[in-house]
């Protein structure tokens, strides 16, 4: 049994919602099938974007989404996917699969998918490949309202309003495939093309910086140093695999139970990377105005045998449901700092919410974790102190139970809890502070069979949702059982006298 105080009362930093982020690259089938269909195609779209995914998409209120890159961002010149679709240039994509890219799918069809699923667009802007002007006439296409020749391009080409894009980031990992610089070397870039990053409304542009690759702790010092008054965001990157080897991955599925161990231990390593970057954030902005956003995360594995190796199709199993749930939990514990995190890619890539195969779509576990923890979105972080049992493998163990609480507007509190274990199941109660008398319920996900259960276009609810039975609520304490390989949300809400 894992007894669990929870202080309703004292109310801690705001959960964000953009911590519940997506990102959306121009790699594998993602944009192009995933997304985008063309108004021609016989699957039902509106404006060339598929049916299926946009309510999918909707449901589970996804409230920011990154776009072009990655990778792709930093060799995306804007104006080849704007105009007339027969007059785009091609180009081909060299970083994923060598394919060719049509840039059918540009920046008035991105900002129509952001319109149709209700998120803001965050924008990557090219420094890699691009120059300064180029990413000032972008910003002035988007955003600019008054008359100047980008925002008569924006009109010839069927958009008379600006969209007074929020969110936009200056380059993606310089540090790597954005141009392979130095810190001192994109400081003193970024400190040159943020600046051409203009305000065209009383809504400034939250800026958001290159940062660190994993742990290169020296290069959030250099940019936190040279560079954090002229930014609002600095990013963070970081992928879980299935055996702690870049170069060996692992499978997404039909791993072994010291796999599920491994990979999850690997992702718990996100909360020291999250602490020691925020630690040198602090020197330089005790203040918390700079947001660290984690705009890359989640599973990486090898891909599905058969398919292009430069498209990073992978499946979706529980085992990707934990990462998520741990995960989102940790950037609940520190979402004082962590304002924006956006999981690596919304379909068809990576740690997928969604996989398409022609007409069919199915909704993976990942995606089921992201619609129950919505309720955390806006909510406030409360306190709650426990001591986990641990989840032994061999000679190395990690806390068994991953757990976060919240408030939101109505009074309503939400707790999420991922049980670890592969094999066991746990006992947990939980003690409501200033609570006497509250109504429960719950909601688990739990494979009901084999480890890597996963939903496939034949059985496409293999893994779903279901109530948890047997909570028992009594005199301000909650009790229930978390199934081994699980994850819940356990929802209260307060009876007043």
């Amino acid at each position: 049994m894992v007894k669990v105080l929870v202080h309703t009362e004292k109310r801690k930093s705001q959960i964000n919602k953009n911590i519940y982020g997506q990102f959306s690259e121009h790699l594998g089938r993602c944009v192009y099938e995933g997304i985008w269909v063309g108004e021609d195609s016989p699957i039902p779209n509106t404006d060339g974007i598929r049916n299926d995914v946009i309510e999918a998409l909707k449901q589970l209120k996804v409230p920011v989404l990154r776009w072009p890159g990655g990778c792709f961002a930093d060799e995306y010149h804007w104006e080849d996917g704007i105009g007339p679709r027969e007059n785009r240039p091609r180009m081909l994509n060299t970083h994923w699969g060598g394919v060719e890219e049509n840039n059918h799918f540009g920046t008035h069809e991105f900002m129509r998918l952001c319109e149709l699923i209700g998120a803001e667009p965050y924008i990557c802007g090219n420094v890699g490949s691009g120059t300064v002007y180029e990413m000032q006439q972008w910003v002035e296409y988007m955003n600019n309202g008054g008359q100047s020749p980008m925002a008569s391009l924006r009109a010839q080409n069927g958009q008379e309003e600006p969209w007074n894009v929020k969110y936009f980031g200056v380059g993606n990992e310089s540090w790597g495939c954005g141009g392979n610089m130095r810190p001192e070397y994109y400081a003193d870039l970024y400190r040159r093309y943020s600046t051409y990053v203009r305000n065209y409304s009383s809504e400034p542009v939250y800026k958001i910086a290159c940062g660190p690759n994993t742990a290169d702790y020296h290069w959030t010092e250099v940019l936190m140093r040279e560079a954090h008054h002229l930014m609002n965001g600095l990013s963070l990157h970081y992928y879980t695999t299935g055996t702690g080897v870049w170069e060996k991955k692992g499978s997404a599925t039909g791993f072994t139970s010291e796999e599920w161990f491994t990979t999850l231990k690997a992702t718990l390593y996100m909360e020291e990377l999250i602490v020691k970057h925020s630690a040198i954030m602090d020197k330089y902005d005790p203040d918390k105005k700079v947001g660290l956003i984690i705009d890359e995360w989640g599973t990486w594995f090898e891909v599905e045998p058969g398919t292009n190796p430069g498209f990073l199709y992978q499946q979706n199993t529980v085992r990707d449901a934990l990462v998520a749930g741990i995960n989102l939990n940790l950037f609940h514990e520190h979402s004082d700092r962590v304002t924006m995190t956006n999981i690596a890619q919304i379909v068809n890539v990576l740690q997928a919410m969604i996989l398409t195969e022609g007409a069919n779509m199915v909704l993976t576990p990942t995606y089921h974790v992201f619609d129950m923890y919505k309720v955390h979105q806006d909510a406030h972080l409360l306190e709650s102190q426990y001591v986990s049992p641990s989840y032994k493998m061999g000679d190395e163990e990690i806390p068994q139970l991953s757990l976060s609480s919240s408030v939101d507007h109505e009074g309503h509190i939400h707790v999420s809890a991922c049980n670890l274990s592969h094999a066991d199941s746990l006992n947990v109660e939980l003690d409501l502070q200033g609570i006497v008398d509250a109504a429960v319920s719950g909601q688990v996900l739990v494979s009901s069979n084999e480890l890597d259960a996963h939903n496939s276009f034949d059985n496409p609810t293999q893994v779903a949702p279901k109530e948890l039975e047997g909570i028992t609520a009594e005199q301000g304490n909650v009790s229930f059982t978390l199934p081994a390989a699980s994850v819940a949300v356990i929802t209260i809400v307060p009876k007043r006298g």
